[in-house]
């Protein structure tokens, strides 16, 4: 459990350009060790092109690796691979995470996106190291997703796999997620429509790693 990143920041970006490397690299900053942080970067580029998105991960696992931050992609075990990224995040429409796993390093992290117990169930038997649990909460940030789960669905999750809570997540509903056995979140709009990306970083990074 310790090895999981408990606070995986998902990008959301327009073009995989130098100002996005510079953003998101000033949201997580360096830290001292033993500060709270953010633990994971989920590389999510819908509208990028494979290779775009495999030459910009590149230059963000250069910049990262160094500080311990782990680099994932989303949905695209291939571009990962390619990438050299410590992970693959895959969808209920992706790859399964059984072939995920029989193609991936014994060290790479595979996440799989759960809507319940009996999804975690199942990604647990193929190999997943966490799920991503959600929508806990009602989001915009993402179109076409189920009604929120809740939080008696994350608990229940939870006790069959590390559970990542997604959607909604805000600081003030961190504690909550948390207290209900989530190994920890992932966010978007918490982060990145904050007035002050790397403050509002720091304040979930605070509450995920103290709760």
């Amino acid at each position: 459990m310790d090895v999981l990143p408990r606070f995986h920041l998902i990008t959301d970006f327009g073009p995989l350009d130098r100002d996005a490397l510079t953003r998101l690299l000033a949201v997580v900053g360096e830290g001292a060790v033993g500060t709270p942080r953010v633990d994971a970067v989920q590389v999510r580029a819908k509208q990028a092109s494979d290779r775009e998105v495999v030459a910009w991960t590149r230059e963000l696992l250069a910049e990262l690796a160094p500080r311990g931050t782990r680099v994932i992609v989303n949905d695209r075990l291939d571009v990962a691979l390619a990438a050299g990224a410590h992970g693959v995040h895959l969808g209920r429409n992706d790859l399964s995470v059984a072939d995920a796993r029989a193609l991936a390093p014994v060290d790479f992290l595979v996440g799989a996106t759960c809507r319940g117990p009996e999804h975690a169930i199942a990604a647990r038997a193929e190999g997943a190291d966490y799920a991503g649990v959600g929508p806990v909460h009602a989001t915009s940030t993402k179109d076409g997703l189920p009604d929120p789960l809740g939080l008696d669905v994350l608990a229940a999750t939870a006790r069959e796999i590390p559970a990542i809570a997604i959607g909604g997540i805000t600081a003030a509903r961190v504690r909550d997620v948390m207290t209900s056995g989530a190994h920890g979140v992932a966010v978007v709009a918490a982060v990145w429509k904050d007035p002050d990306p790397p403050g509002a970083a720091r304040e979930i990074a605070e509450l995920v790693h103290t709760s």
